[in-house]
């Protein structure tokens, strides 16, 4: 692989995304407060102040299963993390660059998916 030690987002289109991903950030944290609370409430087996957010879920059962409610909460907190980490290729300037061609991440790609570290051409080949 060459990295052109060139090849990046210019400071200005790093702020932007910086941004993007701080507000994604406080979304997801949000987000998990949310999935955690339910899971409280399963260990509670109340559902009196069940938030509307989760009453679609007891249409098929009471409630989310505690196993489905932890796999959700897992995965957000990968995000996050995920997220973060994003953080720290931008104030590495690397952010946005492929791992494994070296090029850039198209620009509506890192909008869609700010915590992207392979191009479409790098995901087509590992497929």
């Amino acid at each position: 692989m060459n990295v052109d030690a060139n090849v990046r987002y210019s400071d200005k289109d790093l702020a932007e995304f910086k941004v993007l991903i701080q507000e994604k950030i406080q979304k997801a944290i949000r987000d998990l407060d949310l999935i955690k609370s339910a899971y409280m409430n399963d260990l509670n087996n109340g559902t009196d102040d069940t938030s509307p957010t989760f009453k679609a879920f007891e249409e098929g059962s009471e409630t989310m299963s505690k196993e489905a409610n932890s796999q959700l909460a897992i995965r957000q907190e990968k995000f996050i993390r995920d997220l973060k980490n994003a953080l720290i290729r931008i104030e590495n300037k690397t952010f946005g660059v492929c791992r494994v061609t070296g090029k850039l991440i198209g620009k509506e790609r890192l909008k869609l998916v700010p915590h992207a570290t392979l191009s479409i051409e790098a995901k087509n080949m590992q497929q």
